[in-house]
């Protein structure tokens, strides 16, 4: 059986667990998965929307299982030792969540290694954990779809570098192409005989064979992995980024190098401090950039993004159904909050029909994050009054939400700010106010203040009491309310549409219908 097979027999039942229970259900039933690779062995619990997960528990341990393996072709002693004692607090950890069977998946150290099946034997011996050993290419086509899982409808290269190998993997139209696995980990390049020079010239040799295979692939390239969100830090640092929030992030080849230049001249604790990163993490790192520079090279890719969604993401996006894949990860992400926090679910769905026809003219890009902001309008109710705002603003520019840019996540933030406050001042939202333009800037206050007006008339119903005519020639907004309604429209509610009139530069008029 090809790894091909394997892995299709495997996306429907792993281990015995199938990861999605329903062929479409819109909310996720908890799953645990655990990723052995060759650095380090995690603990991901998934909860949320089906096709846009939260992480419910995260949990790493650096163990080093290929650290040596170049000299010795076994996984290293004290890393099996950290490992297994880390796979039994994982699957206890399970059985207090009532999550078990958990779905174990085991890379490049363990695939390579002598003793790699003793290991896992050992591993089903002292935990019952099962351990399921995949090959590079299908390591390499779970991390793209882990990509896909968080861009819908992307086109690029995806590569996942881990301690022990580095894979890379083609997509396009929601499908993964070519894939190739090769074995430029930091932790195995550490051990090449010849020093810095031995190392470029076979990092050289091996990527131009890579280039070989994989084409063309100049559209843009996708980094997975802790040493490219490591990299990423540094380089936000670098930047004065404003938001750290690595998932979606945009380097350029130039950047990247200034990045990596900083990296050789800064003293390693000092940034690892100073970043937030480990200090096994930082010692592997330069050798990462090393392989990530001849990358560049070898492809020039148009431009460069940060994924946090990986392999363990891609074991969930295998098993999803079409109909599951083509949903909106956003919008899904949305609606769940939505159902879970607010006090009337189903409003935020209502409001945005009725909003709607100020934002005729936005693009579908844009429309969406209309209706992403009507659906999370209410979801932080439950915050202390004076800093709901803020809240709002760090859950949409923070928060685990799949299918955003990063200026899409600040344009969310400050529109959410305005449903509960009439202005955004503050210095933390000021240096976020560089991702976005004068233009966008405005149409986050006009979204804003449209919520927060549009809120004020909730009813039992299934449909808006009212509705807004917006005459953009003549500059009039009018509000249609029938009869039975009138009493929603009180004082509060008038000065809000007298608001959002002022924010559109329009004269204001209220139409009574019986």
């Amino acid at each position: 059986m090809n790894s091909d097979q394997t892995l299709k027999k495997y996306e429907q039942k792993p281990d015995g667990q199938s990861l999605i229970k329903k062929s479409v259900k819109r909310d996720l039933t908890r799953v645990g998965v655990v990723d052995i690779g060759s650095n380090s062995v995690r603990l991901v619990v998934f909860d949320g929307a089906g096709r846009s997960p939260a992480y419910f528990y995260n949990e790493k341990i650096m163990c080093g299982l290929g650290s040596g393996m170049r000299e010795t072709n076994c996984l290293n002693p004290q890393g099996r030792t950290r490992a297994v004692a880390a796979l039994r607090r994982f699957q206890a950890l399970a059985e207090g969540m009532g999550i078990t069977p958990l779905s174990a998946v085991a890379t490049a150290a363990v695939r390579e290694a002598e003793d790699g099946p003793d290991f896992c034997q050992q591993v089903a011996r002292e935990t019952g954990l099962q351990i399921w050993v995949i090959d590079g290419k299908q390591e390499a086509r779970l991390s793209a779809q882990g990509v896909l899982l968080g861009w819908p409808g992307s086109y690029g290269l995806v590569c996942d570098i881990g301690g022990s190998s580095m894979e890379l993997a083609e997509i396009f139209d929601g499908k993964v192409g070519k894939r190739q696995s090769s074995d430029l980990g930091p932790l195995k390049l550490q051990g090449i005989p010849g020093g810095k020079k031995a190392r470029n010239d076979h990092i050289k040799t091996t990527i131009t064979a890579l280039k070989d295979k994989m084409g063309l692939q100049q559209n843009r390239l996708f980094l997975v992995g802790g040493s490219w969100r490591a990299l990423a830090r540094i380089d936000m640092e670098r930047r004065n980024y404003p938001l750290h929030v690595p998932h979606e992030y945009r380097m350029s080849t130039q950047g990247i190098n200034e990045t990596i230049k900083l990296l050789e001249d800064s003293d390693p604790e000092k940034l690892c401090r100073l970043c937030h990163i480990s200090a096994n993490r930082m010692a592997l790192l330069p050798i990462a950039c090393e392989v990530l520079r001849r990358l560049l090279i070898a492809f020039a890719p148009k431009d460069i993004a940060i994924s946090s969604y990986g392999l363990r993401e891609g074991l969930l996006f295998a098993q999803m159904p079409k109909k599951l894949r083509d949903r909106d990860p956003l919008i899904e992400a949305c609606y769940f909050a939505e159902t879970k926090d607010a006090r009337f679910p189903g409003f935020g769905k209502r409001l945005y029909r009725f909003i709607q026809p100020l934002f005729r003219d936005f693009n579908k890009a844009k429309r969406r994050l209309v209706k992403a902001a009507c659906l999370l309008h209410d979801v932080s109710w439950r915050a202390n009054p004076d800093f709901r705002a803020e809240i709002c603003f760090d859950n949409a520019t923070r928060s685990n939400l799949g299918g955003l840019k990063h200026s899409e996540r600040v344009f969310l933030g400050f529109a959410l700010m305005q449903r509960y406050r009439k202005h955004n001042d503050g210095s933390q939202f000021n240096q976020m106010k560089t991702l976005l333009t004068a233009e966008e800037l405005e149409q986050a206050k006009i979204l804003g203040k449209a919520i927060r007006f549009g809120a004020m008339l909730w009813t039992s119903d299934k449909e808006m009491p009212g509705s807004l005519h917006w005459k953009r020639k003549s500059r009039l907004l009018e509000l249609h309310l029938s009869g039975p309604t009138v009493p929603l429209f009180g004082e509060v509610a008038q000065a809000r549409f007298a608001a959002l009139g002022t924010a559109l530069n329009a004269k204001t008029h209220i139409k009574i219908t019986d």
